[in-house]
């Protein structure tokens, strides 16, 4: 699908170590020159990129709430999410497996037809700003 997808959107892909090498156990075929497969990239630029992105597709938990900070549509390949909030009032949506479905929304997003987050509270920004402003 993401070969697919990328006939629409240049494909971005930080890839783990061990994802690319089942790639290549599978033989997977990347077709296109706008399919770029990159190594894991640290936060800060993990986070530049997804910043940038039009879309971000995950099954990662903290993916999905990084995307809705940062206001970026988010399509999660798993069946259920450990964060309501970020399909509730962020820019996130389950997809489960149904890879028609992730083309479909893809599709939606590039052209323009996005969900639009909503303020969420913190998640752990107030426990950590207690710790790190106590004195030592």
């Amino acid at each position: 699908m993401l070969n697919q997808i990328c006939r629409e959107l240049p494909v971005v892909f930080p890839v783990h170590p061990r994802t690319r090498s089942r790639i290549a156990d599978f033989g997977l075929p990347l077709l296109s020159r706008d399919f770029f497969l990159l190594d894991p990239k640290p936060y800060l630029e993990f986070l530049a990129l997804q910043r940038r992105a039009t879309v971000v597709i995950t099954d990662s938990g903290g993916i999905q709430e990084e995307t809705t900070f940062l206001s970026v549509p988010c399509l999660t390949v798993r069946e259920n999410t450990e964060r309501p909030a970020t399909i509730e009032l962020g820019t996130n949506q389950l997809v489960g497996r149904d890879v028609n479905l992730l083309r479909r929304e893809v599709l939606k997003i590039a052209a323009g037809q996005r969900k639009v987050a909503k303020p969420i509270a913190p998640w752990d920004a107030e426990p950590i700003a207690d710790f790190l402003c106590e004195p030592v």
